[in-house]
């Protein structure tokens, strides 16, 4: 039977079969919050802290208000600001960069590794300069960054390390939880992210108690005690309503990122065939032997994008582009003087990228129907 002749409608994400089995105890939570009317950096926000740190391995954690101001914060409280330079990766989310430039530093972009799509180490240290003060190297799609030779940089040249974990709470880099493998760790909560609040939220994990302090300070104005201002900071807290939630997510974490694995895997299995006998039209992703991999996207990689794209739409599958235009050029950054073909890794994969379903409620049946569908595509 043709794929055509089937019925189904499959997103690219969906929450609603998550929380339909959580509601319960969720509701029950938030309506405990609501009548002791503690809604500001409450137990909530000081026990998932807790529950964060031990799940990563690190000292501390300190939720914030969103995964892009983890980054920024953590910048700040590592000492970066103007006149500095962050070594980071062209191909991610806006806030890698952005919280670079917030922070008064200018971010520099090391091409990408097109193997894994994360930061390339053999092209870091030919960027570093007397202005540089730190990397932050992203675990892209749930992958983690190859970390060991960026820690041995930053030990060389005395720079910090700041992962970009936001796509990546449970990845592993030989069997250390990311997070806890730099000076800090950050990651968000947003609602599509493998452990999602129902709104933003963000949390730095370190075990650098001068960092965590600095952190804590940060998100409350950089007030101690209230009204009485020693640094810069902004608004940035964990609402203690999205830390409820989370503390109901968090014990299905591992759960969850298991079933992504097994998804990925039997996308894998299933698609193998097709990827072989095209080439280079379609490219799978990989798991390098350093990773636990948790798969917040699976991602394949082909110059037939669009047409692909447009073919599962037309037979019911969604699927995302994550990023179509790389960080070096961005509008905002053009100042920085980047070109079209300075980094051709990074650009092909802005071109080329396309995310399948993936999330862990989608069935068996579901993945195969995906997978049948991409194979008609090359039929």
């Amino acid at each position: 039977m043709k794929v055509v002749d089937q019925k189904y409608a499959i997103p690219s994400f969906n929450l609603t079969r998550q929380n339909e089995g959580l509601a319960e105890k969720i509701l029950g939570s938030l309506s405990k919050i609501i009548a002791q009317g503690s809604f500001i950096l409450g137990e909530n926000v000081k026990i998932l802290e807790e529950e964060i740190a031990a799940y990563c391995g690190t000292r501390f954690a300190v939720g914030v208000a969103s995964g892009s101001d983890a980054l920024y914060l953590s910048l700040l409280a590592c000492g970066v600001g103007p006149g500095d330079e962050v070594i980071t990766t062209p191909f991610t989310f806006f806030a890698t960069a952005g919280a670079i430039a917030r922070a008064g530093a200018t971010p520099v972009f090391v091409d990408i590794d097109p193997e894994t799509w994360n930061i390339d180490p053999a092209r870091v240290e030919e960027k570093i300069t007397a202005r540089t003060r730190a990397v932050i190297p992203v675990h892209l799609y749930g992958c983690p960054a190859d970390m060991d030779p960026i820690l041995v940089l930053a030990a060389k040249h005395g720079l910090k390390v700041i992962e970009d974990a936001a796509q990546a709470l449970g990845t592993a880099y030989k069997g250390k939880r990311v997070g806890a493998l730099g000076e800090a760790g950050c990651f968000s909560f947003f609602p599509t992210k493998n452990l999602g609040a129902f709104g933003d939220g963000g949390m730095v994990v370190t075990s650098d108690p001068e960092i965590a302090d600095r952190v804590r300070l940060l998100r409350v104005h950089g007030a101690r005690p209230k009204y009485y201002h020693h640094l810069l900071g902004c608004n940035s807290r964990l609402d203690e309503l999205q830390a409820a939630v989370l503390r109901v997510k968090l014990p299905h974490l591992d759960g969850w990122n298991q079933r992504r694995r097994e998804i990925a895997a039997r996308y894998g299995h299933l698609l193998q065939s097709v990827a072989d006998a095209v080439g280079d039209d379609l490219r799978l992703p990989t798991a390098p032997d350093y990773a636990y991999h948790v798969y917040h996207q699976y991602t394949v990689q082909t110059p037939r994008r669009y047409e692909l794209r447009a073919f599962l739409q037309e037979h019911g599958v969604g699927t995302a582009v994550y990023y179509p235009l790389p960080l070096h050029l961005q509008p905002v950054f053009a100042p920085l003087g980047y070109r079209d073909g300075d980094f051709p890794a990074a650009e092909a994969a802005a071109r080329e990228v396309l995310s399948l379903p993936m999330f862990p409620e989608l069935t068996d049946a579901e993945v195969q129907y995906v997978a049948a569908t991409v194979t008609e595509f090359w039929a």
